[in-house]
């Protein structure tokens, strides 16, 4: 496996990064994501002998489940949490509330913290917006 430099941030990475839309799908995820929790162990797994350590996942995938099942895989191989990049991604609607959808503070602090905690982690490497920024309030939230 090659690694490159991530950015300006000084870790190297894997040059190939799994990607997980394909893990835990329910809702209209189901036609994509078919991969239970036990493949997404083996998955992760075989990726990281082979010399994989850059995970993107994303809140939405599955509504959640891709990110439970990739922080019980990564729980499950015990594998040391400073050997993984972990990237996600928030923006996308995680429940029916008119709130629960979207950039503001209070979605984005709700996203990284759900995050968190279905992976299983204490920090997430990269986080990312999940789409187009439409609005002037949304950069300006990016830049606090």
């Amino acid at each position: 496996m090659q690694y490159n430099l991530f950015g300006n941030t000084g870790m190297y990475v894997s040059e190939l990064c799994l990607g997980t839309m394909t893990i835990g799908g329910r809702g209209y995820w189901e036609a994509i994501g078919t991969l239970g929790a036990s493949m997404a162990t083996e998955l992760l797994g075989t990726f990281y002998e082979n010399g994989g350590d850059f995970i993107d996942s994303a809140d939405g995938y599955g509504f959640g489940k891709s990110e439970e099942f990739v922080g019980e895989a990564l729980k499950k191989l015990d594998i040391p949490r400073e050997e993984w990049v972990i990237a996600t991604k928030g923006m996308l609607r995680m429940g029916p509330g008119v709130n629960n959808v979207g950039l503001s503070k209070k979605h984005i602090t709700e996203a990284i913290n759900g995050s968190l905690k279905r992976l299983q982690v204490d920090y997430i490497d990269l986080y990312q917006i999940h789409g187009w920024i439409h609005s002037l309030q949304s950069k300006k939230l990016l830049v606090h």
